[in-house]
């Protein structure tokens, strides 16, 4: 089983920092990708990041340098820190999680103030 639950998000002033994490609550373990895309009101869904099973990771344009993701395999988890945010930042953040096919969590708010 896969349920990835997402935690973290919420309310945070630019240049500001949030941490957020994403675990499996079901049985499956040893995912191949995991990452976060995010979608802001009115627009399509935009990558942000990915990382492999080996650590390998990739990062959109808009955050590469500002955001950093991880995850714990032990505890099937991955987690994106944020820096350095910025109001365009502002978006619903859904991770997934690649094995056999791609699952998504339910996605959690970010909203940066100016």
């Amino acid at each position: 089983q896969v349920q990835l639950v997402e935690s973290g998000g919420g309310l945070v002033q630019a240049g500001g920092s949030l941490r957020l994490s994403c675990a499996n609550s079901g049985s499956v373990f040893n995912f191949n990708a995991m990452g976060w895309y995010r979608q802001a009101p009115g627009t399509q869904r935009a990558f942000v990041a990915e990382i492999s099973n080996g650590g390998r990771t990739t990062y959109g344009d808009s955050v590469k340098g500002r955001f950093t993701i991880s995850r714990d395999n032990a505890k099937n988890t991955v987690y994106l820190q944020m820096n350095s945010l910025k109001p365009e930042d502002t978006a619903v953040y859904y991770c997934y999680a690649n094995i056999v096919r791609r699952y998504w969590g339910q996605g959690t708010q970010v909203t940066v103030s100016s």
